[in-house]
Parts: structure tokens; sequence; C-alpha cells
């Protein structure tokens, strides 16, 4: 992940050397070698791939301004936005913190979120057809004692929810009733629901010193499905919508919608790693074209 931006783009194994300088071996091996070999097991647990996806991120960034002949000058955005841990990316590249602020939390993020699915055993099931009402239905049927609740609204019929295990298999069996396709995601826990509040609680201590600025342009907040508040008081605002984006539904659906609204005529780039990002905005509008940077051009 991210090792061909690496070999080809100077700027961008800047980028991955910085991050092994800031982090060293708290993941068990620098960060850069995580990325570039692995092991796929260990990369994919969410206390190593949310930095590692921040830093493939970032580099690919690095890699395009220097492809852009953009150097150190400003780029010309229109609008950030990043689906759960993207949104961290997003703030990063609209200025809104450094890298090395934003590395640290998103480290801190993953292995909070980490260590709260293994105190809570649970996970998420993908609804293919769903809209909201069905969604929230469906929780409504299968939820019984436990946690069951919506955690992504992806696109038009694309939403997931999160929970505890035994309601996660209550909901495969609602689904199906309900004439929907379920499928159990591969992740570590429950995601973007009550069962994260651990986790939250300790991001939301590191987020107090973290030095948090105006963006230089709007970045979406997945909580609220627009852009975060601008001018005074900014800071606070965009650190307590990171805090309730870790227990809140991601509404990645809106937030598309929001900027094709604006920005119908924009050119759209998505940074490495992969196109997930390409292939929701196509179902949710169109209209908008998306230009992957998964490989290096």
């Amino acid at each position: 992940m991210g090792r061909v931006w690496a070999e080809r783009s100077r700027e961008a194994a800047r980028v991955f050397a910085q991050a092994d300088e800031i982090l060293g071996d708290r993941l068990g091996a620098p960060i850069s070698s995580l990325c570039f070999e692995g092991p796929p097991e260990r990369l994919n647990q969410t206390d190593v791939s949310q930095p590692a996806i921040y830093v493939t991120s970032m580099a690919c960034l690095a890699g395009l301004r220097a492809q852009w002949g953009a150097g150190n000058g400003e780029l010309p955005l229109a609008a950030c936005a990043g689906l759960s841990l993207g949104e961290y990316t997003a703030l990063t590249v609209a200025g809104a913190m450094d890298f090395a602020s934003g590395l640290e939390l998103v480290t801190l993020r993953g292995r909070a979120m980490q260590e709260a699915a293994v105190a809570s055993p649970s996970g998420m099931v993908a609804l293919i057809g769903a809209d909201e009402g069905q969604a929230r239905e469906l929780c409504e049927r299968a939820r019984g004692p436990e946690v069951l609740v919506p955690a992504n609204f992806n696109a038009p019929g694309q939403v997931v929810v999160s929970g505890s295990l035994g309601a996660c298999e209550r909901a495969e069996r609602v689904a199906s009733e309900m004439g929907l396709k379920a499928t159990r995601l591969a992740v570590a826990g429950a995601f973007h629901s009550p069962l994260m509040k651990p986790a939250a609680d300790r991001l939301a201590t590191a987020l107090a010193s973290v030095r948090i600025v105006a963006p230089r342009c709007p970045v979406l907040s997945n909580v609220t499905g627009v852009a975060h508040e601008a001018g005074e008081g900014c800071a606070d605002v965009i650190r307590r919508r990171l805090v309730e984006q870790l227990t809140s539904p991601v509404r990645w659906a809106d937030n598309g919608r929001w900027l094709g609204e604006r920005y119908a005529g924009a050119a759209y780039h998505e940074l490495a790693p992969g196109k997930t990002l390409s292939g929701l905005m196509r179902r949710i509008d169109r209209n908008l074209k998306v230009e992957t940077h998964d490989e290096v051009a």
C-alpha cells in the first residue's frame, strides 16, 4: 500500500519517512514497512490500518503536488471530504491541523477503537438495497436487548448497521425477511455505534490538546452531512464533531450530495489507497467524475 508512490516520488517517500520518525516502532514495525510489506493480517487491524491509510493518503497528496507543479504552493481547493478516518485527512489537507498532529490522533483513534472492539465483541453488517427507513426498522426488529444501530449511510441502497454480535446475527435473518441482502463485514467491531463510547472519551482527551485552526476551504462533517462550521469557535466544533463521529452514523451520502449541489463542475480527486469513494460517488451522483490516484500516473 503506497509503495509505488514512495518509489516514484521523492516527496511521497519523505512523508513515509516522516511518519516512521514520528511513530518509531509503536506499531511493532515502522509504518512504511507495514504499508509496503504487511503482513496483511496485521495491516488490516484497525490500530494499524488507520495510521497506514492516513499516511498513504498524505504521501499520495505530496506526490500529486509535485506532479502538478504546486511545490509548496497552495492547491486551489474548493472543498475536502473523507469517510470516517478520511475526515482527518480532509482536515489536514485543508490546513486545519498539521500532519504530525493528525498522525498522532489517528494512531490513538485506531488503538482506542481496537481496544473498545475487543472489550465488547461486536460487528457490522452491510445492507444492500436498503434506505434509511428500512435500516432503522431492521435495527428495531433485530436489536433485542443488545446494541444495533445504523452506522454508515454510504450511498443510495448501501447502508451499514453496527452492534453486538448477537444483534448482528439477528440482523442478517431479519434482512432476509425484509427482502434485503445482508453481508457481514470483516471488521474488528461495532464502529460508529454506542459501543465505541470508551474510544470516543479517549479521543476527546487527546483532541483537547491539539491545535486546530479554521480550514482554508469547507471540510465536510460525517456527523452532520454538511460542512463544518466556519469562523470563530470552529475549532471547538470540529473537535466535538470528531468525537461524536465515533458513536454516530457516517452520512457520506449526504456529504456527496452536498458537494454535488455546490461543485458540480469541479475536478474531484480521490487520494490513495483504493478507489472506494469514487464508486460511492457514482452511486450518489452519476454526473460527478472522480479521478482516483491509487496508482501513480
